[in-house]
């Protein structure tokens, strides 16, 4: 592998930044220094002007394969993602079969070990006949992200809501359990109602349908039974003011027993913005009225909520310009995450260091992510340089995801393509420079992620 030697950079580690050089090798941040001289051999980066940062990592994230390649794969997405500064992902079971058994799972290791330009790791799945499947998962624990349930809006058959199953799993996982929470009973009550009003319904009926209610009585259920078995629970894409009360600021996050993640989608946009996008916001948990999202961001940046996150779930356009009812739910955005979260720092909203906490820092905490997740000696070279001063603007021309469009095709003004003010110039996985100034190296690729549990 190339050696590396990044000079007089602006170093976004830990709460701090300050100017250092740093020095890559053998896929490892070798040092970390004022000043790094070498006899070596060394490609030189000068990062005057501009910052690194720890490559993201995206705990959650929905890639399509096996089985549903027509709207993604992992090597599309993850090269995506790459673009975009995220350098580890972890990946749902929902695709096709279900991710239920420990060799499914292998089969998408395999995948990624062969194809993903990112790092990678893969939930098992379960639902209500499979729950010995899932936990037989503990005894892989130190190579395997988690176990998720989804406790409501379940595609294909991985709901889980029968009591027992619910209290079997969260009795007996050794592992952290990520849950996507929407009440079933509530969300159907809800769409009757709106279907017995007799008029076409449209996206603005989604947070209508899908509302604070079926969220919060979910996520409180979840909660309910964390305590009760005293399990390690991850609570994914929150996006109401309402369930916020349901988690604390008051421990650190490593002695924390029940976590939040925010997705970038339930930051940016709001129920306002159905007008102009239509079913190419309608997602699960629905985006709702604006009060939440002020919410989310107060909950963001006083540690309540721990982690930012995407739930990126890219579909066809065909498949999102179908009618409300009939019109697949999910967005494409890990390419965009970090650049929409420097959009937000270039307005005052957050500061660079709580930026790689919150997208890198923290998600290796609340994983126990093995030597990765921050800008120390020893740690694996994730890396990302950003230039704050290189705009762009989303285009077809530079979407990498399959699926070839992106809700900030029309976000900006007026509905106009979307202005970010940051660029990333340059992300090392493991030390190699797999993108640099527009250019790919695809000759290595991305490794398993390692949890210390």
């Amino acid at each position: 592998m190339q050696i590396y030697l990044l000079k007089n950079i602006q170093v976004v580690n830990e709460g701090k930044t300050e100017t250092k050089d740093v020095l890559i090798k053998n896929g490892r941040i070798e040092k970390i220094d004022a000043e790094i001289s070498t006899t070596e051999k060394t490609i030189e980066i000068n990062g005057e002007g501009k910052f690194l940062l720890p490559g993201v990592i995206d705990d959650q994230v929905h890639f399509r394969e096996p089985g549903l390649t027509h709207k993604a794969s992992i090597y599309t997405e993850a090269k995506a993602a790459v673009a975009g500064g995220v350098t580890s992902f972890m990946e749902m079971p929902n695709t096709v079969p279900p991710t239920f058994t420990l060799d499914l799972l292998e089969d998408k290791y395999n995948i990624a070990a062969q194809t993903s330009l990112a790092n990678y790791s893969f939930y098992i799945g379960t639902n209500n006949i499979n729950a010995a499947g899932a936990l037989s998962a503990n005894a892989f624990k130190d190579r395997i992200c988690g176990i998720k349930m989804f406790m409501g809006s379940s595609t294909g058959n991985l709901l889980v809501d029968n009591p027992l199953v619910l209290e079997k799993i969260f009795s007996e996982s050794e592992m952290l359990i990520a849950t996507h929470c929407e009440d079933e009973k509530i969300i159907k009550a809800n769409m009757q109602k709106a279907l017995d009003s007799g008029r076409e319904l449209t996206a603005a009926d989604h947070p209508v349908i899908r509302n604070e209610e079926a969220c919060f009585e979910s996520s409180f259920y979840a909660v309910q039974l964390a305590k009760k078995h005293n399990a390690r629970l991850h609570i994914l894409h929150i996006s109401t003011e309402k369930e916020l009360q349901l988690f604390s600021s008051m421990l650190p996050l490593k002695e924390k027993r029940i976590t939040a993640e925010v997705c970038v989608h339930h930051l940016h946009f709001t129920a306002d913005d159905y007008v102009q996008q239509g079913n190419f916001i309608k997602c699960n948990p629905a985006i709702k009225a604006a009060p939440n999202k002020e919410a989310l961001w107060k909950a963001l940046l006083d540690d309540r909520l721990d982690v930012i996150a995407t739930d990126h779930a890219p579909h066809t356009f065909e498949e999102k310009n179908e009618p409300y009812l009939k019109a697949h739910a999910g967005l494409p955005l890990v390419q965009h995450s970090l650049p929409l979260m420097l959009y937000y720092h270039s307005l005052g909203k957050i500061s660079l260091e709580k930026i790689a906490e919150k997208m890198s820092h923290a998600v290796a905490d609340c994983f126990s992510v093995k030597e990765r997740g921050y800008i120390r000696e020893g740690y694996f070279a994730d890396l990302v340089i950003v230039d704050t001063r290189k705009p762009f603007i989303v285009s077809k021309e530079n979407i990498l995801y399959k699926c070839g469009w992106s809700p900030f095709e029309k976000a900006g003004e007026n509905g106009s393509a979307f202005h970010f003010p940051a660029s990333i110039t340059h992300t090392f996985v493991n030390g190699h420079l797999v993108y640099g100034n527009g250019q790919w190296d695809e000759s290595i690729k991305g490794e398993r992620l390692l949890f210390e549990r």
